[in-house]
């Protein structure tokens, strides 16, 4: 699990480097989060379109001015998570 989170963390580094978002602070763990959460509310490909959607709704934020990178990351990640259904467990889990 180390090496995994170690090598997502260098890829998320290796990515804002060269899109040059240096002082983009990019919270892994929350990405992954909102990805799980759209993937088993809704379905599997939610999750690439919801994190990719809520991404560039915080670019959208901060090119307009409308709020610092940090923020505009933590409300839409937040802002997402709110739309995703509640996860439920299926039958065979319980």
């Amino acid at each position: 699990m180390e090496d995994r989170d170690r090598l997502l963390r260098q890829w998320s580094e290796k990515l804002v480097e060269m899109f040059e978002l240096e002082d983009t602070e990019v919270d892994v763990d929350a990405v992954l989060a909102l990805a799980g959460q759209a993937a088993y509310s809704v379905v599997r490909p939610a999750a690439p379109l919801t994190t990719f959607i809520a991404g560039y709704a915080a670019g959208m934020a901060v090119g307009i001015g409308q709020a610092d990178s940090a923020t505009a990351m933590r409300s839409a990640l937040q802002a997402a998570q709110s739309a995703c259904p509640p996860v439920t467990e299926p039958e065979g889990r319980r």
